[in-house]
């Protein structure tokens, strides 16, 4: 018999991951008052926004500004794909910075135009210069599960290069099923593998829901041990350079199955809605997730 987690922190990933593929361009002022109703909402760990050349991702043009505006409510990330992108990140005042590598050498190719190793390597120095500056640095394990050009990945692969980040000193991995295509089992397999293989690092869940299976995936990672999960308000999201990958699990949805659960998350399920609705006149699909739709007919 399984024994489900008391609490559950849930890392808001909608600002960055949830809008960076958005082909309408969403103003500044519209951010941060997407992110101020999410931290009302309860929402302490989120995802803010990511230092990455606006030539590949436009919507990101504005990431100084979103890290200097936002109200500094418990920790919050950025993403930086390399040094520059720290650097920039650093003199805007970031203090969590997310990187990321995936398992699958031809999506690194086609992201960052590089192998998984040379990822690595190119890394390793920024991470090190990240820690003795007192950063939070948090470890994105993108492809974990499926790659849009590979197939499926080799578990043993994702447990080698988590234990990589590892040795090179991140404080948390956050493993992704980036295309949407891994199951139930697939998520308690890994996730059990990795909880057992390496003990006492902070490990995050991150699902998409191509195929729907996103909760479900949720549900196996919790009975595996998994106690953090990123999560984008509105089922936001998609990634660039992951053709057919849709949004992230809802933060409505998953907050709703877990008070179901009688798990704690300390995360107001209208007040996430509430946030949705801020943001959703300014993109560019209509948001239908379950609790939404919900809150929308005033059912919740």
């Amino acid at each position: 018999m399984f024994i489900l987690p008391e609490k559950i922190k849930i890392i808001e990933v909608g600002p960055r991951d949830g809008l960076q593929n958005e082909s309408r361009h969403v103003q500044e002022d519209d951010k941060l008052a997407f992110i101020e109703a999410l931290q009302n909402a309860g929402i302490s760990e989120m995802e803010l926004t990511s230092f990455v050349s606006p030539k590949w991702v436009p919507q990101m043009a504005d990431a100084p500004t979103i890290v200097k505006k936002a109200k500094h409510i418990g920790r919050q990330f950025v993403l930086a794909p390399n040094a520059k992108g720290a650097e920039l990140a650093l003199e805007a005042g970031a203090q969590s910075i997310a990187v990321f590598v995936g398992v699958s050498n031809t999506f690194n190719q086609k992201n960052i135009n590089r192998t998984t190793q040379e990822s690595l390597e190119a890394l390793d120095p920024v991470i090190s210069t990240l820690k003795d500056k007192g950063i939070f640095v948090r470890a994105c394990i993108s492809t974990a599960f499926y790659c849009p050009y590979e197939g499926k990945m080799d578990p043993d692969a994702v447990v080698a290069l988590c234990k990589r980040f590892v040795a090179m000193g991140a404080d948390e991995l956050s493993v992704a099923d980036t295309i949407g295509r891994a199951n139930p089992q697939e998520s308690y397999e890994l996730f059990k593998k990795l909880k057992e293989e390496i003990p006492g690092i902070l490990l995050t869940a991150h699902f998409h829901d191509t195929r729907k299976m996103a909760l479900a995936n949720t549900f196996a990672a919790l009975q595996a041990g998994i106690d953090r999960f990123d999560t984008s308000a509105g089922g936001l999201g998609g990634c660039p350079f992951a053709p057919g990958a849709t949004g992230n699990v809802a933060t409505e949805d998953v907050v709703n199955m877990l008070d179901t659960l009688g798990i704690e998350t300390g995360v107001d399920v209208k007040k996430v809605c509430e946030a949705v609705a801020l943001i959703a006149p300014h993109v560019s699909r209509p948001i239908e997730t379950g609790m939404y739709r919900l809150f929308v007919n005033g059912q919740l």
